[in-house]
């Protein structure tokens, strides 16, 4: 959990200046108002959201795990993560399903297969997914699913703290476990984790993301120095590790070719070839402290980039969001931070890169999309296929008391360094206090006409809860061309938002297998250029924080798209080019040996 820190040395008159420079930002410069309902581009009045979890059979709520009692002063933080979703495929029908998880001891975790029409049944406890919470032992934070094996089924692997867990898929909705069989079953206290294929072998590796240090049994210890060392440049967390696929069902640790210099607090991390040289790079939001780039140098480790622009901004990085924002070719990045108005003032990032050309990551966040408040999952996608990803933020820490709050607590310990700020012992208890909590859910449209400006409109589109969301996860559920909402609260129930809206143009969407690169082509870029503009986007498996999306790409074209044309970047290094191909379609574009 990111306990946001007041600014440096924390002295009296940097308060003033922070909540002064706020007021001005929300006074005068800020963020605009809410939507109007012709804003923007005169699409509101056609976009609309419902809830429909309980009607499609998705009734699923996330319970907290237990912790050790030297540490139950901060429980509402310490073991404030878990609420997880995943959309996968775990029967391989076409049709995505949801996996959720919940961390208490002996809760079920829940996988909601998919009937084919939208509507879900639960699944886990027969498939083996289900019981997976064990205090002491392990439990669940979130779930990152791919094809490890290579057999043309989606297996899972279940991070969180203790010890992760990797299943097989054996078909029929049987899953298998294989964690020390394949050698990945080091005790890691984990919130993030994905699939990438680091060495283009065609088999999928995993990174495993340490946040909390492996040192401490959160359940069991008696000592309270588990906390970071500092609010801005902690080096105290968890170790990462990247594990490589062996290719006979066991991964042979090689962490060291992170090249990582100390343990972070990371938070999230998701693979794309950033620097477009064919090898996929890793970026990493991490929590008391800068985001990071490794730049994969050709399969044989990484190197933490430097010059891009990240160093400067110490924050408390909780996302990672691959999307578009101006039409321009060029892959964005979205991690969230923290605001909170009087207090603290972080913003979230939205930086365009321009690796490629030996450039920046530059920074674009403006308006709407720099103020969600407590801010953690975040995802890009078209809402109404109008051609302009959208974003949507979910956000809110602690929901307790409303008329009682832990700010003021926490600027107190702020103030402090190493082992002081280290020691829970130090923190005042937080009792049933909210920190930045009841905070809605952000829609964020992005304005036709490559201005990159955002304008939030959650009320008015009917997505508008209050629950301390955590992760949040875009599909088309009910594959009817448009993109439905999934959101996991901590402490809360899961909603699924169905997508409602008179969409605004057309779409094209695509299902993409590799035969020479890895089976799920986690990692293949695709462009598609059409009277918008070029848009882009990565296959990926995870995205945003603790969550998942559907791995079918679906692109917005507007009413008139013009001449269409797709270009694939396949994992291996092969390119393919589509002409015109049938709007409002899915295409399966299968990988051509070369």
């Amino acid at each position: 959990m990111a306990q946001a820190p007041s600014p440096v040395r924390k002295r009296l008159v940097d308060v003033l200046f922070v909540a002064l420079l706020v007021f001005v930002w929300r006074e005068g410069l800020g963020a605009p108002a809410e939507a109007g309902p012709e804003a923007p581009g005169g699409r509101l009045e056609q976009i609309r959201f419902r809830e429909v979890g309980a009607e499609v059979g998705v009734e699923f709520t996330h319970r907290t795990t237990s912790i050790a009692p030297a540490l139950m002063p901060l429980e509402p933080m310490i073991a404030g993560l878990g609420a997880s979703v995943a959309v996968c495929d775990a029967n391989g029908d076409g049709w995505p399903d949801l996996y959720s998880t919940t961390s208490a001891d002996h809760e079920p975790n829940a996988l909601f297969v998919n009937r084919g029409d939208g509507t879900f049944v639960d699944h886990a406890e027969a498939a083996g997914l289900a019981d997976l919470n064990r205090s002491g032992t392990s439990c669940s934070m979130g779930s990152v699913w791919a094809d490890w094996t290579g057999d043309g089924q989606q297996d899972v692997l279940v991070y969180g703290w203790g010890h992760c867990r990797l299943f097989e898929n054996l078909g029929d909705l049987r899953f298998e476990e294989r964690t020390e069989q394949a050698g990945v079953g080091a005790r890691i206290n984990s919130q993030a984790a994905t699939w990438l294929d680091f060495d283009r072998d065609g088999r999928l590796d995993l990174v495993i993301a340490g946040y909390y240090s492996e040192e401490h049994d959160l359940w069991n210890t008696a000592s309270t120095r588990v906390l970071h060392d500092s609010f801005e440049f902690a080096r105290n967390g968890g170790r990462n590790r990247l594990y490589r696929n062996l290719g006979d069902g066991r991964f042979e640790d090689v962490s060291h070719l992170l090249g990582e210099d100390a343990p972070r607090w990371t938070m999230a991390v998701a693979a794309a070839d950033l620097d477009r040289d064919g090898w996929q790079d890793l970026y990493l939001a991490n929590d008391y402290g800068t985001e990071e780039v490794l730049l994969n140098q050709g399969g044989t480790g990484f190197r933490r980039a430097t010059g891009l622009g990240l160093e400067a901004e110490s924050k408390s990085g909780m996302c990672v969001a691959f999307g578009n924002v101006g039409n321009d070719g060029r892959l964005a990045t979205f991690v969230t931070n923290i605001s909170k108005a009087g207090f603290l003032f972080q913003g979230n990032n939205l930086r365009v890169n321009h690796l490629p050309e030996g450039g920046p990551m530059r920074q674009r966040a403006i308006g709407a999309v720099v103020d969600c408040g407590w801010a953690w999952g975040a995802q890009f996608g078209d809402l109404d296929s109008d051609g302009w990803q959208d974003l949507l933020v979910v956000n809110g820490f602690v929901s307790g008391d409303r008329e009682r709050d832990y700010w003021y607590p926490m600027t107190k310990i702020s103030g402090a360094a190493g082992g002081l700020v280290a020691d829970a012992a130090n923190w005042e208890p937080m009792g049933d206090r909210s920190l930045s909590g009841y905070e809605r859910t952000r829609v964020l449209l992005q304005t036709p006409g490559g201005s990159g400006r955002f304008v939030e409109v959650g009320r008015q589109v009917g997505i508008d809860d209050v629950g301390d969301g955590r992760g949040v996860a875009l599909g088309d559920l009910d594959r009817d061309g448009d993109l439905d909402v999934v959101v996991a609260n901590q402490r809360g129930p899961l909603l699924v938002y169905r997508n409602e809206s008179e969409v605004a143009g057309h779409h094209v969407a695509f299902d993409l297998v590799g035969t020479v690169s890895n089976a799920d082509a986690l990692g293949a870029e695709v462009r598609v250029t059409s009277s918008v503009g070029t848009q882009v986007q990565v296959v990926t498996a995870a995205s945003g924080f603790a969550a998942q999306n559907d791995r079918r790409l679906t692109f917005g074209l507007g009413r008139d798209p013009g001449r269409v044309t797709v270009h694939v970047r396949w994992p291996a290094g092969g390119e393919d080019v589509l002409e015109d191909p049938a709007l409002d379609q899915v295409h399966r574009l299968v990988e051509v040996a070369r």
